[in-house]
């Protein structure tokens, strides 16, 4: 992409405000570059053409066009339970299965970021292991619903270890409500998984009423407080 690209009008709008707000700049240069540009790779180009906003434009589209970014295209979501609503106040897992649809191998150091909406997670970056060109991976984040009923929506993005993005926008829609499943669907499915299969080699646990009839075991007070519904 060529600074031709980007409209020349807003170029000389911006450049005559004048302004010296480090912030405000740093807003500026994104608003008019895109979503490939994070705060700090805004801050480094405008620090590097002493804050000035034109300057730091022309920088930043030349070191783009020699050096070329990885690419990242998400395959699907595959979270289990994709779709169903979550509590308030309650954990759960997205997943997403992404591929390097690129060229060349993500450098060592690539994560998932949080970039924009609500931030579901206590985490704002995830890291990621390099993929080969062609090679597929599962992304996962853990997660927590708001407190009060609602939609919401998270935006996150690959990048590179210099805080440059790259590939597909990644948007978790959450929808919290009372009486939600998702977080049950995954409880559900992580303890079915787990009990699916016996290594090989091992007994089954054994069982102490097994060949008994008629036998209930005596229970008290306190083994009722710990039992579900």
């Amino acid at each position: 992409m060529e600074v031709d690209d980007v409209e020349q009008n807003l170029l000389q709008q911006f450049s005559c405000m004048g302004t010296t707000d480090h912030e405000v700049l740093v807003s500026q240069l994104r608003k008019l570059v895109g979503d490939d540009v994070n705060e700090t790779t805004a801050a480094f180009f405008l620090d590097m053409n002493q804050w000035n906003l034109q300057a730091a434009i022309c920088s930043y589209f030349e070191f783009q066009s020699t050096h070329k970014l990885p690419n990242m295209t998400l395959v699907q979501d595959v979270t289990i339970g994709e779709g169903e609503s979550v509590p308030p106040s309650t954990n759960f897992v997205k997943t997403w299965k992404v591929s390097n649809s690129g060229e060349d191998r993500w450098p060592e150091g690539s994560y998932l970021a949080f970039t924009g909406g609500v931030n579901l997670s206590s985490q704002n970056t995830v890291p990621v292991l390099p993929l080969n060109p062609g090679e597929m991976t599962d992304i996962s984040v853990d997660m927590n619903s708001p407190a009060q009923p609602g939609i919401y929506e998270s935006k996150w993005r690959m990048a590179t270890p210099g805080g440059s993005y790259f590939g597909d926008t990644i948007w978790v829609i959450l929808t919290v409500a009372e009486g939600g499943t998702l977080a049950l669907t995954q409880q559900l499915t992580h303890f079915n998984a787990l009990g699916s299969v016996i290594p090989n080699g091992s007994s089954p646990p054994f069982n102490p009423f097994a060949g008994q009839t008629n036998v209930r075991p005596h229970l008290h007070h306190q083994d009722y407080s710990q039992m579900g519904p």
